[in-house]
């Protein structure tokens, strides 16, 4: 599993339909499509809303990110992440080559 970054923008109707339900429905689909809530920020700035997910693969992570659009009409930009640990390794591997 990958960790995946999902950056959400709530669009005037979005706001209009925030619930406990909506967000429940929202963990719901993010499952249905492979993945795992580790959780979920709202924030102040560029982004409203941030959700932390595991998903199997880049196209299942894509696919979810679609469909809570369609569910919620919070527009999302979900991007991968490796920790820093991770990301020194790969980086000193490349030096190698």
């Amino acid at each position: 599993m990958s960790i995946f970054f999902m950056f959400g923008k709530y669009s005037t109707d979005a706001l209009k339909e925030i619930s406990s339900e909506r967000t429940d429905n929202a963990v719901a689909l993010i499952k249905k499509n492979g993945g795992e809530v580790r959780g979920m920020y709202c924030l102040l700035g560029e982004h409203d809303l941030i959700i932390i997910a595991d998903f199997p693969n880049v196209e299942q992570a894509m696919i979810a990110s679609v469909d809570l659009h369609k569910l919620t009409g919070i527009s999302f930009t979900t991007s991968p992440v490796v920790n820093v640990e991770e990301f020194d390794r790969l980086i000193e591997e490349t030096k190698e080559i």
